[in-house]
């Protein structure tokens, strides 16, 4: 098996190096008899014992690490092949729905090119989210400064075209300095289960207080116990509702890695309210 393999291969690794060291202290014991016990020998014998194996650690530790180089590389290879493969018929889609529309100027027409164009928007939100992933896990994703009321505002128009739930949002005049689509996806997940969880004519509530963004619904709630858990990878307190229960786990890290304290309050049958400590994150500039 492939790990069996990759775990033989450090331990063969880590044995080499301490026989390694054990010679090499053996060396500088035999050097210590012969020349005498002196702070000057010690020095010299030590010196060289800590250069050899340095130089030693290095060829081991590049020949471990030169698999996950050749590994990382050709992941970017193929993601970059493959992302440019799915941008072509997304720009084909859109090219060609602004030209149906010129030829098209019915209503019903309009109609269904609104719904092609809608969804075109939705799987090109979907590949920027597909290449933001990939990005992050092979380099350092940028920090940039934007509006919070034009993210939430925006993640709210999208959702609205799935014609549940009154989401009411609070006018908010700040900006962030951030991972902007990590943020946005934070915000997806967030309001995504706050309308999984609650009743279709339901109102959900955006509203920043005191530099804490709160997320509230008239949903289902949570007790105790579920509250404890619900960061929990692939924990669901509901297992009659879709997904994977990696939704607030993927948010509960991406808050750790930004600095953003998140907290959930919820009482069962009332509701929940998930608050995004944003003080850290606010743009002074």
């Amino acid at each position: 098996m492939k790990w069996l393999k990759e775990r033989s291969h450090l331990l063969y690794a880590a044995f080499s190096y301490l026989f390694s060291i054990i010679l090499l202290l053996s060396a500088l014991y035999w050097f210590l008899i012969s020349n005498g016990f002196t702070q000057k020998n010690f020095l010299l014998g030590s010196s060289a014992i800590l250069l050899i194996a340095f130089a030693w650690g290095y060829i081991i530790s590049n020949d471990l690490l030169e698999p996950k180089r050749e590994m990382d590389s050709k992941f970017e290879h193929l993601s970059r092949e493959i992302l440019h493969e799915l941008n072509i018929p997304l720009s084909t889609i859109n090219a060609n729905t602004k030209m149906l529309r010129k030829r098209h100027t019915d209503e019903k027409s309009q109609k269904r090119l609104d719904r092609i164009e809608s969804a075109s928007i939705r799987l090109k939100r979907l590949y920027d989210e597909l290449v933001y992933t990939i990005n992050r896990e092979l380099h350092k994703v940028d920090k940039e400064s934007f509006s919070l009321y034009n993210i939430l505002n925006e993640r709210v128009d999208i959702l609205r075209a799935f014609d549940r739930n009154i989401f009411q949002l609070q006018e908010i005049d700040i900006s962030l300095y951030a991972d902007k689509i990590g943020f946005e996806q934070t915000i997806d997940n967030l309001l995504i289960n706050a309308m999984k969880y609650s009743h279709r004519d339901s109102k959900i509530y955006l509203y920043l207080k005191d530099g804490i963004l709160h997320i509230k619904d008239e949903g289902i709630g949570m007790d105790e116990t579920e509250i404890v858990k619900i960061f929990e990878r692939y924990y669901q307190s509901n297992k009659n509702k879709k997904g994977e229960g990696i939704g607030l786990a993927l948010v509960k890290a991406y808050c750790d890695e930004a600095n953003i304290d998140i907290s959930i309050e919820s009482q069962k049958e009332i509701g929940t309210v998930v608050k995004l400590n944003l003080k850290e994150i606010i743009d002074r500039s």
